[in-house]
């Protein structure tokens, strides 16, 4: 999650697909549209039918769910990305905004671990839930089985504004910062300021963790259409200094092992006219 565009949540889902790969069957969930999106690039584009293949409304089988994905090769292994690979003039897709449909589907899928890349403003989305007395989606995806906020930011004085003042208004909504890991991604090499590093070092006493994300070149130059081998090796550190961080707060919230994940409702039997 992120309270503004630009704070490497795509990147930060990427490298948490890559890490927990090696120890559960993984699948990353691309919210964004299309064209906003870098996931249809990063996948290969049209390979897989993708989101268009899955129509919310019907239901759907596992095989028909796995057909679906992009996949992704790892360091160690590979995990699987669902986004809408369609030519930019395809008409936009209805999908549902719900978390739920979305924990539904991953549920139908068989994955063990699900990363949801959001598109939303967070800060925005809560506010505006309060003033109009609607649930927000922050919300509604902080309260799904064992899920772990993570909450993206650049590492600049901007972004630590930025990111400060979204944890004021989810600290004043009760949402989980206590088990909320907050990455802080570099925009350029060297130490981070000392804006930075204070701001780190407030956060720290009210969120799960605080990882610092270093500024990586061939990410930036070539995004993540990189092959693994090319990411730098401190990047790598810090990817599962992050995925060490998520699955601690995961422990220490629901319990060390994670009971098994709640099955969602089966849709009802619908009753067939005979001919």
């Amino acid at each position: 999650m992120a309270a503004t565009g630009g704070s490497a949540r795509s990147t930060v889902a990427h490298l948490l697909a890559d890490e927990l790969a090696a120890a559960a069957d993984t699948v990353v969930l691309d919210l964004a549209p299309r064209l906003a999106s870098p996931w249809p690039a990063w996948s290969g584009g049209g390979q897989a039918p993708g989101l268009a293949a899955l129509p919310h409304d019907q239901p759907l089988t596992r095989d028909q769910i796995r057909r679906a994905v992009a996949v992704r090769q790892a360091a160690v292994g590979d995990w699987d990305i669902l986004t809408d690979g369609r030519e930019w003039h395809a008409a936009p897709l209805d999908l549902p905004l719900e978390p739920s449909a979305w924990y539904q589907l991953a549920a139908a899928g068989g994955w063990q671990a699900v990363i949801a890349d959001t598109a939303h403003p967070i800060a925005h989305d809560v506010l505006a839930a309060r003033c109009s007395g609607s649930p927000s989606l922050t919300r509604a995806w902080c309260d799904l089985p064992f899920a772990v906020p993570v909450l993206c930011a650049q590492a600049t004085a901007d972004g630590m504004q930025t990111l400060q003042q979204a944890v004021m208004v989810l600290h004043a909504e009760g949402l989980p910062l206590q088990r909320t890991v907050v990455v802080l991604a570099a925009t350029a090499d060297g130490r981070p300021s000392a804006v930075v590093r204070a701001a780190a070092t407030m956060l720290s006493a009210r969120v799960a963790a605080v990882v610092h994300l270093p500024h990586d070149i061939d990410i930036r130059a070539n995004g993540l259409q990189a092959q693994p081998a090319r990411i730098r090796t401190r990047t790598r550190q810090a990817a599962r200094e992050l995925v060490t961080a998520v699955l601690a707060s995961a422990h220490d919230s629901f319990g060390d092992p994670l009971p098994n994940a709640p099955q969602p409702a089966p849709l009802p039997a619908f009753a067939v006219p005979a001919v």
